[in-house]
Order: structure tokens, then C-alpha cells, then sequence
């Protein structure tokens, strides 16, 4: 689901927030990191204060600890939405944007299902992927 609102991210990025604690999406941001030369995405931790003032900004509570969020071009996506929107910028990956035509009602309990069940398949952890000095540009400071 995408909403609109004031962004203050650069106009030529998005950012992806997402679960800092979670395996898979830890797993997510290093394959993003790792197909992204063009460095089109920045990031932030939902547990951190950039993704807190971004989640508010678009009206979305604290606790949405539920789905990974991407924030582009002013707007907010959210759920299979946000994975699309991810893909479509992902060289050779851009072909899974054509799933945006499969209806939300089909995309979105498949992208629940995997949500609730990330921490017991993937499990969660404390440590990161420690960032080169040029990939921690790409991650968003504790302000906005």
C-alpha cells in the first residue's frame, strides 16, 4: 500500500527500513547492498531514530515492526509493495515488478505469512554485516 507525504529523502534515492533484528532482512539489505551499484538505496534499522521520524512523518505507528517499508518519491510502500518497488530497481530483478498486477488481496497474505513466520525460519540476531566506509553512507544517521 503506498500513501502519500512529505519526503525528505533525496529525490534520486529510496530508503528501505527495515527489521534490524531480523536474519532474513538483514539477508534482504545485503542482497540489495550487493545488486545496487548505482547506490540508489539508503537504509535505516526500523528500530532506529531516522526510520522512527519516516514512520511518523507517514503516519505509521512505532511498533510497525510488521513489514519492510520503502520510502520513494514522496511516498510509502508497504508489504508486497515495498518488495516490488525494491525489485523493480534491482538489475535483473526488475522483470518481479510485472507482479504488481497480481492482485494485493493474493500478494499480501503470502507476504504475511512469510513475515510472521522470519523470526523462527530465519531466526533474529544482535550482529550486522559491518559497512565499508562507502556503505555506511548509504545508511541513514539517527536524524533525517
Amino acid at each position: 500500500m503506498a500513501h502519500t507525504r512529505k519526503d525528505h529523502t533525496h529525490p534520486q534515492h529510496a530508503v528501505v527500513l527495515f527489521d534490524g533484528v531480523c536474519n532474513l532482512c538483514n539477508g534482504a539489505v545485503n542482497f540489495i547492498l550487493d545488486r545496487d551499484p548505482g547506490a540508489y538505496f539508503r537504509f535505516a534499522s526500523l528500530q532506529s531514530d531516522a526510520a522512527q521520524a519516516l514512520l511518523a512523518e507517514h503516519r505509521l505507528p512505532p511498533t510497525y515492526l510488521k513489514s519492510i517499508v520503502v520510502v520513494e518519491g514522496g511516498r510509502i510502500y508497504t508489504n508486497s509493495d515495498a518488495v516490488l518497488q525494491i525489485a523493480r530497481q534491482i538489475k535483473g530483478w526488475s522483470w518481479a515488478y510485472g507482479l504488481r498486477w497480481v492482485p494485493r488481496f493474493i500478494r499480501d497474505p503470502l507476504y504475511h505469512w512469510v513475515a510472521r513466520n522470519r523470526y523462527r525460519w530465519f531466526g533474529t540476531s544482535d550482529a550486522c554485516r559491518l559497512p565499508t566506509p562507502d556503505l555506511q553512507a548509504r545508511f541513514l544517521s539517527t536524524t533525517v
